[in-house]
């Protein structure tokens, strides 16, 4: 059985898009989109040097173009000051008294909880917004 060019490009991008579910790099499907740009061309009737042209410049070229996408957009925040990882995020809290060392406990959500300050300047009592969480300990700034 004699396997033409184009099947063996189409083999190669069925192969990338395998390991890219394997694998979760979603850049391994650019490359198979470089591999079924490089059967096309094949099955336009151009060399191995033609296809292999196609190939790399629409697969290099896709990405290339995924990855500068991806950083030209910013980076979500931490997961433990990200609002949408953590839903204590953004909430208040009243902090009656501080300790010296800048740490409290407070009721919030039907248990005690330990906070620190993570605001400017020296502790006050009063209400307080959670900024993050550091293990089980709500860091918090003086609400605005």
């Amino acid at each position: 059985m004699d396997l033409s060019a184009p099947t063996l490009w189409w083999l190669a991008a069925g192969a990338l898009v395998i390991a890219e579910l394997t694998s979760g790099t979603f850049y391994l499907l650019m490359l198979a989109l470089g591999c079924a740009a490089g059967a096309i061309a094949g099955h336009m009737g151009l060399g191995l040097s033609g296809q292999i042209m196609f190939s790399a410049l629409v697969g290099g070229g896709a990405t290339a173009g995924w990855h500068f996408r991806r950083a030209s957009r910013p980076r979500s925040a931490p997961a433990r000051s990200n609002a949408d990882a953590n839903i204590d995020i953004g909430q208040t809290l009243q902090v009656l008294a501080w300790n010296d060392d800048g740490t409290a406990r407070v009721p919030y959500r039907g248990a005690a909880w330990a906070v620190q300050y993570a605001g400017s300047g020296t502790p006050q009592p009063g209400l307080h917004v959670i900024v993050g969480m550091q293990g089980s300990q709500l860091q918090v700034a003086p609400a605005p």
